[in-house]
């Protein structure tokens, strides 16, 4: 088995190059769905002078078991799903997009997977929004994450009964999120489906549009 299994794969783009764009937000996909089905919320916020990026995971999956399931288990996967994050950002870094112009985005697994990468990697981000998902491992992982996140507005969004993510590890994220510095913006939606809805979707957008400083050191 490779170690790097996601290695390799095509990143699809939406919007204007890094380089001349406001922001650039990278967008990750859920289990069994694509890039090109992520891009669809890049439509859905329509923000004309963001450069959206959409990695694609190999066999529609950034790891093969729940999050919820032992870390070790679902290596490589997880290590190199994160991996592809890191490649992204250092290439974006590249065109002259510091972290501070770049957010976080997923949904589902790749909410997941965003929640976790950003724990892992904390520093101020342009935003980070986890459309259904919560940070990775079993329930009593310790979540001694290290650094701050420095303000990044957070957005975390899920419903109270969803099959996949326990409301309780939304709310756990949540509050890891507070510790660690960012401004959390959560929202628990009864009797909603494991979907993005329109209040989600108008709530990031105006994460994404709101005038702020943007830090260039």
């Amino acid at each position: 088995m490779s170690q790097h299994p996601h290695q390799h794969q095509p990143v699809l783009t939406l919007g204007p190059s890094p380089a001349e764009a406001r922001l650039a937000a990278i967008l990750l996909h859920g289990r069994g769905a694509s890039a090109e089905d992520i891009l669809g919320l890049a439509h859905e916020l329509a923000i004309p002078d963001i450069a959206f990026l959409a990695p694609q995971a190999a066999d529609n999956a950034w790891y093969p078991y729940s999050f919820l399931t032992n870390i070790d288990q679902n290596e490589p996967y997880l290590t190199s799903a994160v991996q592809v994050i890191e490649g992204l950002i250092a290439q974006l870094g590249e065109q002259g997009v510091p972290p501070e112009r770049i957010a976080l985005m997923g949904f589902s697994q790749g909410a997941c997977l965003t929640l976790e990468f950003a724990a892992r990697h904390a520093r101020r981000y342009a935003a980070i929004a986890a459309f259904s998902g919560g940070v990775i491992g079993p329930p009593g992982t310790p979540r001694d994450y290290a650094g701050s996140l420095d303000g990044t507005p957070a957005f975390l969004g899920c419903s109270d009964v969803d099959a996949h993510i326990p409301v309780d590890r939304v709310r756990e994220s949540a509050e890891i999120y507070r510790r660690m510095g960012a401004n959390v913006d959560e929202r628990i939606y009864p009797g909603m489906g494991h979907t993005i809805n329109k209040a989600e979707i108008e709530a990031v957008r105006l994460l994404l549009t709101a005038p702020r400083q943007f830090r260039t050191t």
